[in-house]
């Protein structure tokens, strides 16, 4: 995927015979019951993030966290999610190969970082990502593209994550101009003491723009 580019248990068991001391079974049994994750994860292969949470090297300048929860459609804190952020650097470039305009400029930035809701809570620290081309000539407003992964969902889901105090590019952004009015703001993390505020929710009132992918 290019980084520029612009964003869709079984049953009972019976035996057929069983004979003594054959060390077949000879009473039927019942399989164990599967994980109720559907989308896992039930290996640690290429699972495990080693940097974490570290978008950015901890105490890097500019440095700033990200901080939200999950929420699923009763308004309930989904306490084992897993969100991903990918995004480019302060001066719009991404740690990828892909990036037609070369490598970023910044020492022990990554641009992606995974973390847990072990608590309900989410928190990445990261910089703060410059404007990157929207394909039509004109420029993307900063953000950080989010996947989830949650129980009761068999795929992830992706969003992103715009900055309120970025007002004047999020006005000229395509992505938030293509959506209503009302529902650009689930997109829009309010600034912090150190950082910024998003929350994710799943369904319900408030349901975050997802987008197909």
């Amino acid at each position: 995927m290019n980084p520029l580019d612009v964003p869709e248990a079984t049953g009972p068991y019976q035996p057929r015979s069983g004979r003594r001391g054959s060390g077949f079974l000879t009473e039927p049994f019942r399989l164990g019951t599967t994980p109720s994750a559907t989308v896992g994860p039930y290996l640690a292969i290429g699972l495990t993030w080693p940097d974490g949470i570290w978008a950015a090297d901890e105490g890097a300048e500019g440095g700033v966290w990200i901080r939200g929860r999950v929420f699923d459609g009763a308004g309930d804190v989904v306490p084992d999610a897993m969100v991903e952020t990918w995004q480019a650097d302060p001066d719009g470039g991404f740690p990828s190969p892909e990036d037609p305009r070369g490598a970023a400029s910044y020492p022990g930035f990554r641009g992606y970082a995974r973390a847990q809701t072990l608590t309900g809570e989410f928190g990445v620290f990261t910089l703060k990502p410059g404007r990157v081309p929207d394909g039509e000539g004109g420029l993307q407003a900063p953000h950080i593209d989010v996947s989830v992964f949650a129980r009761g969902i068999l795929d992830r889901v992706v969003t992103r994550i715009y900055f309120a105090d970025e007002a004047g590019a999020n006005a000229e952004d395509v992505v938030l101009r293509g959506l209503p009015e009302d529902r650009r703001s689930t997109l829009v993390a309010e600034r912090t003491d150190d950082g910024y505020r998003f929350d994710i929710h799943l369904q319900g009132d408030r349901e975050t723009v997802f987008f197909a992918v």
